[in-house]
């Protein structure tokens, strides 16, 4: 007769939820990778400028769900045609040049932290997969969750497998990958920006909001959660 072990909470993993645009890096990576596009000649001029703009608002403003889903479905669109093993590179260039030069200091020494506890560290994010796991495997994170761009015969199509990885959907894979690798959510921790992000934010006992828009400053401040806040000038390194 086989023996079922309840494992208690105190039993499961601790793990740390870190959002990626605004909370690790400052601004929206997808646009980032397609200012590096533009570099290599794939989209156009006008292109460039409606993301470098795009990319000042998302600073100022954070999230807003009526623009962010249109601003990243666009900047996927420019991934159609590459193949897989094309885009690798790319995505290198991008992070060497773009995104390891804005991520915050303070937000990833909580990362590095998490992990010397023992942690694990899993960065959840709308951003494609591929770019997720670029900056986990560099930070030594455990993994990402990210939205999968489609493939199809070794090409990217343009297009997203299933939903964007936003707002209630980040929830359900948190939970789901909880169930997977004995994560007690009532031990672990959460770090975002956006207000969008409450269902993840709410799901754990720890709750971190690093450069908060005006919503989730407001519920932050009502929760007593930490709130981190970050300038320009705290990207610079010694």
């Amino acid at each position: 007769m086989a023996v079922v072990v309840n494992r208690t909470s105190k039993d499961k993993k601790v793990a740390a939820f870190f959002d990626v645009d605004n909370t690790l890096v400052r601004g929206a990576t997808t646009i980032l990778f397609g200012k590096v596009v533009f570099r290599d000649g794939t989209i156009k001029r006008r292109d460039i400028w409606r993301f470098a703009f795009e990319q000042m608002m998302f600073i100022r403003r954070g999230e807003k769900n009526n623009t962010l889903a249109h601003i990243k479905d666009r900047a996927l669109s420019v991934t159609k045609g590459y193949s897989v093993i094309d885009l690798e590179p790319v995505l290198q260039t991008v992070y060497d040049s773009e995104i390891r030069p804005r991520l915050w200091p303070k937000t990833t020494a909580a990362l590095k932290d998490h992990l010397a506890q023992g942690h694990e560290v899993w960065l959840i994010t709308a951003a494609p997969l591929e770019l997720a796991e670029l900056i986990a495997k560099d930070l030594g994170a455990t993994g990402a969750l990210g939205t999968i761009v489609e493939t199809k015969d070794g090409v990217l199509t343009g297009n997203l497998v299933g939903q964007p990885l936003h707002g209630q959907a980040k929830r359900k894979a948190a939970k789901k990958l909880a169930v997977e690798r004995g994560i007690s959510l009532s031990r672990s921790w959460a770090y975002s920006d956006s207000v969008n992000d409450l269902p993840l934010l709410t799901l754990v006992k720890n709750a971190v909001a690093v450069n908060p828009d005006k919503a989730l400053t407001r519920y932050a401040e009502a929760a007593n959660w930490d709130i981190l806040r970050f300038k320009k000038r705290d990207l610079k390194r010694d």
